[in-house]
């Protein structure tokens, strides 16, 4: 299809990557369905918990339910159409729906990044300035940071789907993933596509790089600052302030590098298949878990919303009179 002269569109054909044999697509749908209703409620019971309390209405929390709201939208761009596809037996998207998903992948992947890093440097300024936390972390700050990583996002993915529009295609072409991933993409266009393959690697290097090097800086000072504290009950209690966040980020990073590194390594559609399908699903899935067990606010607030707070405190008074 030549797209630069608005001609006929095509078709393209998802490929699950992970299974070709009929009797499995069942099971795989049954897997990713249950993932994927754990993924939306556990993020959305993060998001109502910070909403509904107040003692939740913090920087930190506030980033946590952008990350959470984010996540949801995440696995939301790929999850359903692959579901859909394989309930109906079909493999088709087309050129439209394949960019806007492309598009909405990269926007959401880069927030993700972008949050992760904000919130290690409200990590950072917690332990090493928590006199001046709620000054230097002040309400309007929050909301910039968030809105600029919203912007650069939106940018970043419209830039690369717009190099993607540049492209010319044949009809029906097989993409070997469950979503259409840009690099898949690219490797079908007939014309040229040293600029978009730049763009890639220049975007990866800066994204990736930048937004690694800025939360490697917050650490390094965060754990300066740890080292300083002279109680190993200070330490511990310094550091179980940072520890969600940093398995939050080991996880995201991990997967990530998983990708890159099958993608690069290995040419086999199924392995970079499985690598991605960490990286979208099962990272979005436990974050509500990593954050709401390590956090006594989390469930807390939990317990309030859904009144269970209260049944525990009137069977503890019931106890209380008949002994």
């Amino acid at each position: 299809m030549e797209s630069g002269n608005g001609t006929q569109s095509s078709n393209f054909l998802l490929l699950l990557g992970l299974s070709g044999e009929s009797e499995l697509q069942p099971l795989i749908f049954g897997l990713f369905l249950f993932m994927y209703l754990i993924t939306v409620f556990g993020n959305l019971l993060i998001i109502l918990a910070v909403s509904s309390d107040s003692h939740l209405h913090t920087p930190m929390y506030f980033f946590l339910s952008n990350l959470s709201f984010v996540d949801i939208c995440f696995t939301s761009t790929t999850i359903p159409k692959m579901l859909w596809n394989i309930q109906t037996e079909s493999q088709v998207i087309t050129y439209e729906g394949c960019i806007t998903q492309m598009y909405f992948y990269i926007l959401f992947a880069g927030l993700d990044d972008f949050l992760l890093t904000v919130m290690a440097y409200d990590r950072y300024v917690a332990i090493c300035h928590p006199l001046h936390y709620m000054v230097i972390m002040s309400p309007q700050l929050c909301g910039l940071m968030v809105l600029i990583s919203w912007i650069m996002s939106v940018l970043y993915s419209l830039l690369h789907s717009l190099m993607v529009l540049r492209l010319s295609f044949c009809t029906d072409l097989e993409i070997p993933h469950f979503f259409c991933e840009i690099k898949e993409l690219v490797q079908l266009a007939y014309s040229s596509t040293f600029l978009n393959n730049t763009m890639m690697q220049f975007g990866a290097g800066l994204l990736g790089g930048g937004t690694l090097t800025g939360i490697l800086y917050s650490y390094s000072k965060i754990v300066s600052s740890i080292y300083r504290i002279s109680s190993a009950q200070g330490k511990c209690k310094a550091f179980s302030t940072c520890a969600s966040h940093l398995s939050a980020v080991s996880l995201f990073y991990c997967t990530s590098l998983g990708v890159y590194l099958s993608s690069a390594a290995s040419h086999s559609s199924l392995s970079s298949a499985a690598a991605s399908v960490m990286y979208t699903v099962v990272t979005p899935m436990l974050n509500p878990f990593i954050y709401s067990l390590r956090s006594k606010d989390i469930k807390r607030a939990l317990k309030r919303c859904f009144g269970m707070e209260t049944v525990s405190r009137s069977f503890v008074l019931g106890l209380k009179q008949c002994t």
